[in-house]
């Protein structure tokens, strides 16, 4: 990628007169366009960890700027929007069940199954991974290879602040019925989450499979088993109960993950 390309966003997101200049317009288009093919990311891992590109997130808040208002036809579906639809899904060997959508600017790979649910622009989805019905992947989320992500579940869209990391889900991931991921969490490889978990950036992570707890804030160790569950809280007014995650085994390394999977939901009797 040229970085002049980047400078030129870099130098309008400090001054927003630039949007106004054909060349801030065509940087910030083709930086769209390789996001939309996987050319870039707006994370990628390196080392162990994650790196936040936040010049993409950039070029993805300055994009919605520059683009109009437009009416798209689908057939007898009508949309008014800045930002087109995903097409090509065929030459892509994306399988799209109506009513899937996902707006342009979005990376799905080939395998990829998309039942009725919604991808935001800035995604990256890797291949072999399903997103089931009525699912949300949201704005700049990371979904790694061969996940299941079930029906219901709402994967949250991190744009701002731009160096934030997204919510990041790592290969081989099962993420239960109804489950809520948002404000940057990383589910690491192979874990399982059972269904309606909810975990945001504060949610408290707890291990409870020794005799005394582990916990984790904003991440779910490898493998892990998760299901919801709560702790006493006291306030002012009382105690209350809030929600927490429960880690409550671990997938075996020793098996094909599928029959792992099947093992676990067995074992630990995991709703999904």
């Amino acid at each position: 990628m040229n970085k002049s390309l980047f400078s030129t966003v870099e130098a309008a997101w400090e001054n927003r007169e630039l949007l106004k200049e054909k060349k801030t317009k065509e940087a910030i288009s083709e930086i769209i366009e390789q996001l939309d093919k996987g050319k870039l990311r707006v994370a990628e891992p390196a080392n162990g960890f994650w790196q936040v590109n936040d010049i993409i997130k950039k070029a993805v808040i300055l994009y919605f700027l520059i683009k109009e208002m437009q009416v798209m036809n689908t057939g007898v579906l009508e949309f008014h929007d800045k930002i087109p639809l995903k097409t090509g899904y065929q030459d892509l060997g994306i399988r799209v069940v109506p009513h899937a959508v996902a707006r342009y600017g979005a990376y799905i790979s080939k395998g990829v199954i998309l039942m009725p649910s919604y991808v935001n622009i800035g995604a990256y989805i890797d291949e072999g991974t399903m997103v089931d019905t009525w699912a949300t992947v949201g704005s700049c989320a990371q979904i790694g290879k061969n996940v299941h992500i079930s029906g219901g579940v709402g994967i949250g869209g991190v744009l701002e602040p731009v160096q934030a990391a997204p919510v990041i889900i790592e290969d081989g991931c099962f993420i239960g019925s109804r489950c809520i991921i948002v404000e940057g969490v990383r589910v690491m490889k192979e874990a399982v989450l059972g269904a309606n978990v909810s975990i945001t950036k504060s949610t408290k992570i707890i291990d409870v499979t020794s005799y005394e707890p582990i916990e984790y804030e904003g991440v779910i160790p490898e493998r892990s088993v998760v299901i919801p569950g709560s702790y006493t809280k006291h306030f002012p007014a009382g105690e209350y109960q809030v929600p927490v995650a429960l880690i409550i085994g671990k997938r075996k390394t020793s098996t094909d993950i599928k029959t792992s999977l099947n093992d676990v939901l067995r074992k630990f009797n995991v709703t999904v």
